[in-house]
């Protein structure tokens, strides 16, 4: 492409290809690595073999599928490289609305691969300096010399033809922009024959005004001649010649009328002129009227328009408005995190919004799902009676122990407990407790449930085998290892509520039956679940951990059926005891850890007791 020649605009500057003197393509070495790239709020950041060639940033899943084709890809020419603030090995990448965010694997690489980037922008950028104007739209200059704008515009040979083309144009245009209207474009298709006839008027006059001044000029000349040759005037003949004094003759005026002038019926160009000037105030007035009737259509449509767009705002308004509720957010800087963007309000919106979209699918899967009756007997109550001989045995009669001595305390007293929650036999008490910024309010809730017993309740509660049964936080979960028939540490996941990072958490889950002192009072039955560590479910950057000590105790209050009657699910009562002191780790706010716990501890204990009501009904009371 030479320099005198444009290229098209509709064009990408990167399909110039600037060469050398010796016409070899100037190339950048290419680099190319792995990169974690943020894919979305489920699936977070993912390892992507990100290639950089010829000013161009592409990625593809895997180093091995490369020969596939890439999966995304970026010009940098206009991109914008952001170092993060607070992340040393991330850098954001954005081209218009379209953003890559990009983690190295340390500081160092994140550099390097910086340092690349820029080295491809600039040799880029020296490529177009180098091709001096290739990439810009060379506009010729108007002609502004057409038309009739000047003293000599008469003698100018393209002022014509500048009208005439000036004037179709518009004409074009004018009857492409009424297809409706056939009436009016009648009229400016008289309108162009009055032009036509008004520009031979005009070239006519231009020619005798051009042939006039020429004649101007050689009178002029030959007065000029008459007035040097005075000394030697002639004398004149009657036939129209002169005699000079030294006896010569010279016909010196050939002609009265001046040659090459045409006469002009200037009364009838006049007229002409007029009728064809009337002829266009007369078209003009009509197009104005056929304007005028059809301005109500128009404005009828515009009306029409309007309201359209007003409804298309409102809706956009709204759909705005429920986006907001939901809190879609893009990017990992709206994540759960100690730089976080979002702020507390739209962090606990999010949490709520994604809370009942859980809850309106477990509805429907367990309107739509039938459960399996599980025939698993029961193992004999001797095995719950002591604490066994496993290597964490001691640590879990420390924990029953602290919980029968603590946990059933009354809630009275210097303990600090706010009731938070009371709905029907339902209390649930919570003491404010912080760490270093980290909400660790331990929660105590008391509940009664008629029909079933303490071991069927904590029955259900340890047994992994119903776990998904009743438990719809849980995305999936494992068991790590079997200590012993009432002892297993258990490996779990929960489902993650966007903002919020995903948790998971690993725990040792123990179920005891503690004997009564007294003959009179009844047993308990406790199920307590604390952290631990294993080997095998090491903590991983994708879930922060979560530390638990949970217990849920029980007891079952029996009142006497009357007469010889046996004892009927109608004669038992469950007293519950749920105690549960929580670390979530992480940065999610205070008060929205608070907002979620109210709201979920007295669903959980609902949906679990109502669980096993329906599971007992109809079988053997399990004492």
């Amino acid at each position: 492409m030479s320099d005198n020649q444009s290229w098209n605009s509709s064009g990408s500057e990167e399909d110039l290809e600037p060469r050398e003197d010796y016409g070899h393509p100037v190339g950048v070495v290419e680099f190319s690595g792995v990169l974690s790239k943020w894919t979305n709020y489920i699936h977070g950041w993912q390892d992507r073999w990100v290639v950089l060639k010829n000013n161009t940033l592409s990625y593809y899943k895997s180093q091995d599928e490369t020969e596939y084709g890439c999966r995304g890809s970026l010009c940098l020419s206009k991109a914008v490289i952001t170092p993060h603030e607070f992340d040393e090995c991330r850098l954001d990448i954005s081209v218009n609305d379209s953003v890559w965010y990009l983690r190295a694997q340390d500081p160092e690489h994140r550099n390097k691969w910086i340092e690349f980037i820029e080295l491809h922008r600039s040799v880029r950028e020296g490529r177009r300096q180098k091709g001096g104007i290739q990439g810009t739209i060379i506009i010729p200059s108007p002609l502004v010399d057409s038309g009739y704008g000047s003293e000599s515009s008469l003698r100018r040979h393209g002022s014509m033809l500048s009208l005439t083309s000036a004037t179709s144009g518009y004409s074009a245009t004018s009857t492409s922009s009424f297809k409706k209207g056939h009436s009016l474009r009648e009229k400016l298709a008289e309108m162009e024959t009055f032009r036509d006839i008004l520009c031979r008027q005009v070239d006519t006059l231009q020619k005798y005004f051009d042939s006039c001044a020429d004649v101007s000029k050689d009178e002029l000349q030959r007065d000029k001649i008459v007035e040097d040759d005075e000394d030697d005037f002639p004398n004149t003949r009657t036939d129209g010649e002169f005699l000079h004094n030294n006896g010569s003759k010279e016909k010196l005026f050939q002609s009265v009328n001046p040659k090459g002038i045409n006469g002009i019926d200037f009364k009838g160009e006049a007229i002409t002129f007029k009728a064809t000037t009337a002829g266009i105030l007369a078209t003009l007035s009509h197009c104005i009227d056929l304007m005028v009737k059809r301005e109500d259509s128009w404005q009828k449509r515009l009306d029409k328009e309007m309201e359209k767009r007003r409804r298309i705002e409102e809706s956009y308004k709204s759909a705005l408005n429920e986006l907001k509720k939901k809190s879609h957010f893009g990017g990992p800087d709206y994540e759960e995190g100690p730089n976080s963007l979002i702020n507390e309000d739209e962090f606990f919106d999010a949490v709520e919004a994604a809370l009942d979209r859980h809850d309106k699918i477990e509805e429907q899967s367990q309107a739509e799902k039938t459960r399996i009756e599980r025939s698993r007997p029961p193992p004999p109550e001797d095995i719950y009676s002591t604490p066994g001989t496993h290597r964490f045995s001691n640590k879990v009669e420390e924990m029953v122990q602290n919980h029968m001595t603590y946990s059933l305390q009354d809630v009275g007293g210097d303990a600090n407990w706010q009731l938070v929650v009371e709905e029907g036999e339902m209390k649930v008490y919570r003491r404010e407790v912080e760490e270093n910024g980290i909400v660790l309010d331990p929660l105590k809730a008391t509940h009664s449930v008629k029909g079933v017993t303490g071991h069927e309740v904590c029955q259900y509660f340890w047994d992994t085998t119903y776990r998904n049964d009743w438990e719809t936080t849980i995305e999936n979960f494992n068991v790590v290892e079997r200590l012993s028939e009432n002892a297993a540490i258990i490996y779990q996941t929960h489902r993650r509520v966007w903002p919020a990072s995903q948790r998971d958490v690993l725990y040792l889950s123990a179920m005891r039956k503690i004997l009564a002192n007294n003959e009179n009072d009844p047993d308990t039955w406790l199920v307590c679940n604390f952290s631990v560590d294993h080997d095998e479910a090491q903590p991983s950057s994708r879930c922060v951990r979560v530390k638990i000590n949970i217990a849920m105790i029980c007891q079952t209050l029996v009142s006497p059926p009357e007469g010889d009657k046996e004892i009927s699910r109608d004669n038992i009562l469950c007293k519950i005891t749920y105690f549960a002191n929580v670390n979530p780790g992480g940065w999610a706010p205070a008060s929205v850890l608070r907002a979620v716990a109210k709201r979920e501890y007295p669903k959980f204990l609902k949906r679990f007791t109502s669980y096993v009501q329906e599971k007992t009904t109809g079988k053997a009371i399990l004492f």
